[in-house]
């Protein structure tokens, strides 16, 4: 478990990837907009 610290898994940065694209396209618009 020490190995838990050292990088991610590439669940996890799928994951992040995926949190970060959904944010992006519900941000995009009202940026757009304003």
């Amino acid at each position: 478990m020490q190995d838990r610290k050292t990088g991610f898994t590439l669940i996890e940065l799928l994951v992040v990837i995926a949190i970060i694209a959904i944010l992006a396209a519900i941000l995009f618009p009202v940026f757009a907009q304003a």
